[in-house]
């Protein structure tokens, strides 16, 4: 029995070393631990006791990858020398080309760095429903430990771009179809059958399989490079590009050709500020659901097995549709019959999307909507374990809401509201169970954006938050928690967003520039083509808000009420600032620049009356700096608890670019 810290390595009587991966929570690869494997590998190779070795992990996981610290300092001092030596020295030199079979002992999860250990070996066996993936891409880099080469010569090129560019895991029992993995056995059996299997490997009864020699799954290589082809016109951002490039080089000049190109690469995007700022936001999802004197003191999180949702618009049937695929049961309280089943079709035409995209089948969507049930009572809301409000910005509305859920639901039901801006001491004041009731702010179209802002006020209970927490977490959702105030910090945040563009329209400067301007940046929308998907209404009722609470930094004018009275609605009826029509791209109605004109008549702040001359560059200032300026007052005020809960914001909330 060898032990080397991180890494385990036992002989056992057959002849076989298992060599385990023991560095919790997910066996990461630190820097010592790369070495250490390299040292077991050699003395096992050099024993003659050893005729071959399983290489699996501890505590039921495989290996999650590259420790993320390794690339945290490699950032830090701006070295890629502070990069191990894992792809040749580890993977190619003891690993695949070590003299002895290696089998991969898989459970738990095979990720990034852990699977490309496992594509080394030359076979692999594998727990039921393990998650087996190459995240890298997400992360700012290409897989740099043989990734690239060696998983489409195990599951085809079609696929492994498939696998690459999405960054998606498969389960094992697709990896088993595939020919990634080679046998599926149950968790009391791997190391028994692994250990089998890389003997029958010495004695002949199984192949000896180097993944890097293979070009059955490849094809023709024409075939592979349509592929490649067809793949880049999909992908046009520069590292995914890269990927493709480093897969093409692998095709046409071989799998060592490949490895060598995909270090290269590996390393010049390492350092980019795409990968610094994608590690970043990677690191500070981790964080967010961290909350000092709630998360860590030893609360556990009650399940939320059942949930109402009042209000069955826009956003409530988003959330129960968010709320279903999750496999938590919902019931939509609607005013009446006509309202309930709009809000069920709604639900139902979000599912058929997902089975339009190809996330659900048929029968996986009746499942799930056997999960949704209606109602026009409060009673049927007793027995549900919270209830998210989500009608109108009315706060009166909001109110009387609260006062009838409080009448029927358990004493120990969790009260929340989607409001966007109406503070939750205002929403809850009538009622009697402050100590339940918190924000629940989700982001339109709530079943697909992935932010949600958990909105506390002083007197939420810390088991509320640490239960809304982990309710968010099955929802597959990042949460960010924060303290009550108009607009939260997202909102907030981003309230100078809206206000500059509208300050600028009324200074001359055309708007449909300014939505260039912005999606040139990086942006998704402009914020004038925000404002017709978002809705007027929305819009008005938050510079209401907004207005109350900050006048100093507030700036009104008549622009969108003027879009109104002249029947405009945005895309609710297809006339906005752009016009809307089923089957087209939204087209700028240059019409619109007479209201624009009114208002900046009545606002009258264009120095005499002229438009002022702006650069592109100082467009983009005046609307990002007071966005920053007011972020800066968020985390002064402690409304969240860390700065880089500003940046999740900014990431998922308002897909702030994170490209270079």
């Amino acid at each position: 029995m060898a032990n080397k810290g991180s890494i385990n390595m036992e002989i056992g009587n057959d002849g076989v070393a298992v060599i385990t991966m023991n560095n919790p929570p997910v066996n990461a690869l630190t820097l010592s631990a790369i070495e250490e494997l390299k040292r077991c590998y050699q003395e096992a190779i050099d024993c003659d006791n050893v005729k071959a070795i399983v290489l699996t992990g501890a505590d039921g996981r495989f290996c999650g990858g590259l420790d993320i610290s390794v690339m945290e300092n490699v950032h830090k001092h701006g070295d890629i020398s502070l990069l191990p030596d894992a792809s040749i020295g580890l993977v190619v030199n003891k690993i695949e080309n070590g003299k002895k079979p290696s089998v991969a002992a898989i459970q738990g999860f095979a990720l990034g760095g852990g699977l490309e250990l496992a594509m080394g070996c030359n076979a692999r066996i594998s727990t039921p429903k393990c998650d087996l993936g190459l995240p890298e891409l997400k992360l700012g880099v290409i897989p740099g430990c043989g990734g690239t080469q060696r998983l489409p010569r195990l599951v085809g090129t079609s696929k492994a771009v498939d696998m690459l560019m999405s960054s998606k895991t498969i389960t094992s029992e697709e990896g088993k179809e595939l020919g990634l993995i080679d046998a599926i056995v149950s968790s009391d059996e791997l190391l028994t059958v692994a250990r089998c299997w890389a003997l029958d490997i010495v004695e002949g009864r199984q192949p000896n399989c180097n993944s890097l020699e293979k070009t059955d799954k490849l094809g023709p290589k024409d075939e592979s490079l349509e592929i490649l082809k067809s793949a880049r016109q999909s992908y046009a951002v520069s590292r995914y590009r890269a990927c493709l490039d480093v897969i093409e080089e692998g095709i046409v000049a071989g799998g060592y050709s490949g490895l060598l190109k995909e270090e290269k690469v590996f390393k010049e995007l390492v350092l980019s500020n795409t990968a610094k700022g994608l590690l970043h936001v990677f690191l500070a999802e981790r964080a967010s659901s961290k909350v000092p004197g709630v998360t860590d003191t030893g609360l556990k999180p009650r399940r939320i097995e059942k949930v109402a949702v009042v209000g069955g618009g826009l956003m409530g049937s988003g959330i129960a549709t968010a709320l279903i695929i999750s496999n938590i049961s919902v019931v939509v309280k609607e005013i009446n019959h006509e309202y309930l089943s709009k809000a069920l079709k709604s639900v139902e035409a979000n599912l058929q999307g997902f089975v339009t995209r190809g996330k659900l089948n048929q029968d996986k969507m009746k499942r799930t909507l056997s999960l949704l049930k209606g109602t026009l009572d409060y009673e049927d809301l007793k027995d549900v374990d919270m209830v998210i409000e989500a009608v109108n910005e009315n706060v009166s509305l909001k109110q009387s809401i609260f006062e009838d859920i409080e009448k029927v639901c358990t004493s120990e039901c969790i009260f929340a509201s989607n409001t966007s801006t109406i503070s939750l001491d205002v929403i809850g004041k009538r009622t009697t169970s402050q100590d339940r009731i918190l924000g629940i702010h989700l982001f339109s179209p709530a079943h697909l954006m992935p932010l949600v802002e958990i909105v506390r006020t002083e007197n939420t209970s810390p088991q509320v938050i640490v239960d809304v927490i982990k309710f968010t977490k099955i929802l597959r959702k990042v949460p960010i928690v924060v303290k009550n105030c108009t607009g939260f910090a997202v909102n907030r945040s981003f309230f100078p967003y809206m206000q500059g563009p509208d300050l600028l329209a009324n200074l001359g400067v055309d708007i449909f520039r300014i939505d260039r301007v912005i999606t040139e940046f990086g942006m998704r929308l402009g914020p004038f083509q925000l404002q017709d998907l978002s809705g007027y209404g929305i819009f008005l009722a938050g510079v209401g808000e907004f207005v109350a609470a900050y006048p100093d930094r507030a700036f009104q004018s008549p622009l969108v009420q003027l879009m109104v009275e002249n029947g405009r609605e945005g895309k609710k009826n297809g006339k906005g600032y752009y016009t809307y029509n089923k089957g087209s791209k939204p087209e700028a109605d240059h019409s619109v620049l007479q209201i624009v004109e009114e208002s900046m008549r009545l606002t009258n702040i264009a120095p005499a009356g002229k438009p002022i001359s702006v650069t592109d560059e100082e467009i983009l200032e005046m609307i990002f700096f007071p966005v920053v300026n007011e972020a800066c007052r968020v985390i002064e005020e402690g409304i969240v608890v860390r700065a880089s809960d500003i940046d999740i914001a900014s990431v998922h909330g308002f897909k702030f670019p994170t490209e270079t």
